[in-house]
């Protein structure tokens, strides 16, 4: 959904996650090392997003667009891709019956 088509609090608190978020993956530390944020400040962070999503979640059902948003690994297909065997063919003629008798 566009910028355009949101209202003034889904903008802001689009950018508020988006801000958050950056926060979090610019602090990332490796395992083993100290953070350089608080636990506390972490799990204020995590309180703020849930938040966040949760308020998100009931203003589109308001407006009538339910969230299809959920959280996805970095390798998860996306779910505009097609995925298309190109062995479909070769497949069925071994599987069922064929055509010709």
């Amino acid at each position: 959904m566009s910028e355009e088509n949101l209202s003034k609090e889904e903008r802001i608190l689009r950018m508020m996650r988006r801000v958050l978020t950056d926060i979090a993956r610019e602090t990332y530390t490796r395992p083993g090392l100290r953070h350089p944020l608080s636990e506390t400040t972490l799990l204020n962070m995590r309180d703020c997003l849930a938040l966040i999503a949760a308020r998100e979640r009931e203003l589109a059902e308001a407006a009538g667009r339910p969230s299809r948003a959920r959280p996805r690994y970095a390798d998860e297909p996306r779910p505009t891709s097609v995925v298309v065997s190109l062995d479909t063919g070769a497949a069925r003629r071994k599987d069922g019956p064929s055509e010709d008798g």
